[in-house]
């Protein structure tokens, strides 16, 4: 009976240490920053001199094949953090970025249409609980306070606070985010490459809820638009392709109201690429006399919708699941019904 007890405390024991060994590695997240594998190659031994037996003649050197000496100062091994650095993102629309160790910044089309941007950031901010130390709203300028960033790669999170600034100067507008203070836990970080990072990953932040506001005014505004101009035309290689008279984005806003007219319902669309995927069902005679075009002889199925930026106008090409774009016939037919659809969408 004794020795049955002992062993179940030697289990009891056994099980408590592998859960707190377990608990343990989860919250270690280094792992994720650590290369894996063989680190043999760290206890090869430095080159040495080339030992000459004496009365041995070498021949003439010229030093091109040399090796020269170096001494390493970075992390090596596990110490070496892998983590590709992150991408500052140009998601508004006529955007680019430029990064550097000293700040991220995105640059705009100096238009209409980012004359409010030094509102939308402070409303963004206060939208996402980013509280703010300082602000001069005559020179749009702020200082955040202390940011935590939760990531699933470190174990301690790191907090940061950061300058902000909107500044227009000739045909641009300027967004930029400049660190003011980085830490983790009580230590202040001052490696440029953490810094940069973790200035891309604010910028990033702005620059995504920003998109979101101007996709969502587009869209708003997107049924409202006035009628636009619908061509059957052709592309390079002479495949059948659909011209329309407005410049990608406004487009490319008002395309899902106008294909949901025609009885296309979309299943996933990518701005980037100007890749749309739809699904056709066609209508009923009666919606089709009520949108004022012929009933098309197009057939049911998925399509791929590219759409194209040409300036000023924007194309469009369906192409069907076995990789056949639409017949000179059908494209005139999806012509008739796309003038209609945007002419329609003008009136709701």
């Amino acid at each position: 009976m004794a020795t049955l007890l002992q062993k179940s405390k030697v289990m009891k024991i056994a099980g408590l240490s592998l859960v707190v060994f377990l608990a343990a590695c989860s919250s270690d997240q280094s792992y994720k920053r650590q290369v894996s594998g063989d680190e043999s190659y760290l206890e090869t031994p430095p080159l040495k001199i080339l030992s000459i037996p004496e009365g041995m003649t070498l021949p003439l050197q010229n030093g091109e094949y040399d090796i020269p000496s170096a001494t390493s100062t970075g992390a090596v091994g596990k110490e070496l953090d892998i983590r590709p650095p992150l991408q500052a993102l140009a998601l508004l629309t006529g955007s680019r970025v430029e990064n550097s160790a000293q700040s991220s910044k995105l640059l705009l089309e100096n238009t209409s249409e980012y004359s409010k941007l030094w509102s939308q950031v402070n409303d963004l901010l206060v939208k996402k609980n980013y509280q703010i130390s300082q602000k001069d709203d005559a020179a749009r300028t702020l200082t955040t306070d202390w940011i935590t960033w939760q990531r699933s790669d470190e174990n301690i999170p790191y907090q940061g606070r950061y300058h902000i600034s909107v500044a227009e100067q000739n045909y641009q507008t300027t967004l930029s985010v400049s660190n003011d203070g980085l830490k983790q836990g009580e230590k202040n970080i001052t490696d440029p490459a953490e810094i940069q990072r973790y200035n891309v990953l604010m910028l990033n932040e702005l620059a995504d809820g920003l998109s979101q506001k101007q996709e969502e005014a587009s869209q708003n505004n997107a049924k409202d638009s006035g009628a636009l101009t619908v061509q059957s035309g052709s592309d390079n290689t002479g495949l059948a392709q659909i011209i329309v008279r407005a410049p990608y984005n406004l487009v490319w806003n008002r395309l899902p109201y106008a294909l949901e007219s025609v009885g296309m319902q979309v299943t996933d669309r990518t701005r980037s690429t100007g890749s749309i995927a739809v699904t056709y069902k066609g209508r009923s005679s009666s919606d089709w006399k009520a949108l004022g075009v012929e009933e098309p002889s197009i057939s049911e199925g998925s399509y791929k919708l590219q759409v194209g930026d040409l300036d000023n106008r924007s194309s469009l090409q369906f192409i069907s699941e076995k990789g056949k774009p639409l017949t000179q016939s059908e494209n005139d037919q999806m012509v008739a019904m796309l003038e209609a659809a945007f002419s329609k969408s003008t009136n709701k």
